[in-house]
């Protein structure tokens, strides 16, 4: 395999030569949907911290804010999850959920008089249609009351297609919602009985029909690769259908498989998980259809058609990351309502409790919920800068740094740079005096090349501690 060539499609005997490639460099490492990670965050936040921050953001007044609302509540827990979650079949809990969040809301909102225009909100879980359509339109309607929304505003929200009913997506339609995401994750039934998670091609369509009906203008399908019983034939045949439903984007997200943080994971055998090459097949099988049928790829594991807000903010070099995952959204700063979400306010990550008594308490008392967080610090915000522009655009413009941040790129970035030139060689990464950036083959590596840049991850793995990220492929 040539590759100094764009090897963005490609054909089985290539295929097998980048799943070795894969292999080399599959190792744990962070996602960064922030920098400083969440493994640095910390619970010796000034209590007032939170405050200040808010304050700086709100003098802002005109530039739009990022909301993210957790929803927590599950019928039933997919053993694949990594989210925050409570499973119950109480769905009346759900109502004084919906009370405490508007609570919050108000707290929120008081904090922040003259910055109050949304430009992106996103509904997360847990399972957001786990609320009856009333609940949910009870909520949405005391958000807007709260917050405004630009006529420009991108409003998400993740649903299950096992328990959204076309209720729930009129109700999200009536107020603005404009995308949406399905969790699909495999077809397979083996898979699904595996995985816990049953759910048809019948149901999945429905819902895509109905967001299309309803004038949703994306939409976007998870999939998950490493899943038990997974094998390349049948995964190929999940793609097939995700392509037939004609979905404006799909992620295809690696299985973080991290059952010393997740400890219902461990009900799954490892022994039923690909080995490596067949799962890094999986991912390669997977990109070169999603490439065939003119998707183009997106960060690391994202996928778009061509005439899609992503794939655009991509070739104009505007294409951002947040917790959310991957947005076009300019504003920087994301306020975050509910158990354990986070905010990214003015250099600093705050987390809010993720016990939900603890969380309600403080809310009900006036205060805001935030328990950890982290400060970034000037090399905290170099380092983000950097590593959001390898993430989300595949290239760093290094005058474009030197001039915002006042350094000499080479000087500063030294060690880093000697830690690139490996991938470099390999052909994965270019460096010179103008960028560094990926090369169309090193797109599939954008952890590992960021990774270089990342002082804490250095100083962990040097350090020898144990792994506290998911695998990078």
């Amino acid at each position: 395999m040539n590759i100094g060539v764009d090897t963005s499609v490609h054909g089985p005997g290539e295929r097998g030569e980048i799943a070795t490639l894969l292999a080399r460099h599959d190792r744990p490492g962070p996602r960064y949907t922030s920098y400083p990670t969440a493994v640095e965050f910390h619970e010796e936040l000034d209590p007032g911290m939170y405050e200040r921050h808010l304050a700086a953001a709100n003098a802002k007044s005109d530039e739009p804010l990022s909301l993210y609302v957790h929803l927590p509540f599950c019928e039933h827990r997919c053993l694949f999850c990594g989210c925050h979650v409570f499973v119950t079949q109480k769905h009346e809990l759900a109502s004084p959920y919906i009370d405490t969040v508007l609570q919050e809301a108000a707290l929120l909102a008081d904090r922040l008089p003259d910055r109050r225009a949304l430009g992106q909100v996103h509904l997360g879980g847990g399972t957001p249609t786990y609320s009856s359509p009333a609940e949910l339109d009870r909520l949405l309607t005391g958000l807007f009351q709260h917050f405004t929304r630009r006529d420009d505003a991108e409003l998400a929200v993740e649903v299950d297609p096992r328990v959204t009913t076309r209720q729930h997506m009129e109700v999200l339609a009536e107020h603005g919602f404009n995308r949406i995401s399905l969790g699909v994750q495999d077809f397979t039934p083996k898979v699904q009985e595996a995985i816990e998670r049953i759910q048809s091609v019948e149901q999945t369509r429905a819902i895509v029909e109905a967001a299309r009906e309803l004038g949703f203008g994306g939409v976007n399908v998870d999939l998950i690769y490493g899943l038990p019983y997974q094998q390349s034939e049948t995964f190929e045949q999940t793609v097939e259908e995700v392509l037939a439903l004609g979905v404006d984007r799909s992620a295809v997200y690696s299985f973080a498989f991290v059952p010393w943080i997740r400890g219902h994971q461990k009900t799954l055998d490892p022994e039923d998980l690909p080995d490596a090459a067949t799962k890094l097949d999986l991912f390669a099988l997977a990109r070169e259809r999603f490439l065939r049928a003119g998707y183009e790829p997106i960060g690391m594991d994202h996928f778009a058609r061509p005439d899609d807000e992503l794939a655009r903010a991509k070739r104009e070099g505007r294409l951002r990351r947040n917790f959310q995952g991957y947005t076009v959204v300019a504003g920087d700063t994301v306020v975050g309502l509910g158990v354990s979400s986070i905010g990214d306010v003015e250099g600093g990550y705050f987390q809010n409790e993720k016990k939900l008594p603890a969380w309600r308490t403080a809310v009900e008392s006036g205060q805001l919920p935030v328990y950890r967080g982290v400060i970034a610090s000037p090399d905290d915000l170099l380092r983000r800068h950097v590593i959001q522009e390898l993430m989300c655009n595949t290239r760093v413009d290094v005058r474009d740094v030197e001039k915002r941040f006042d350094i000499d790129f080479r000087t500063t970035f030294a060690e880093d740079l000697a830690r690139l030139a490996p991938l470099v060689e390999e052909g994965l990464a270019h460096v010179d005096a103008t960028e560094v950036r990926a090369t169309p083959l090193g797109t599939m590596f954008l952890r590992n090349l960021a990774m270089c840049f990342d002082r804490y991850w250095r100083e962990r793995h040097e350090g020898g501690d144990k792994p506290v990220f998911s695998r990078t492929v």
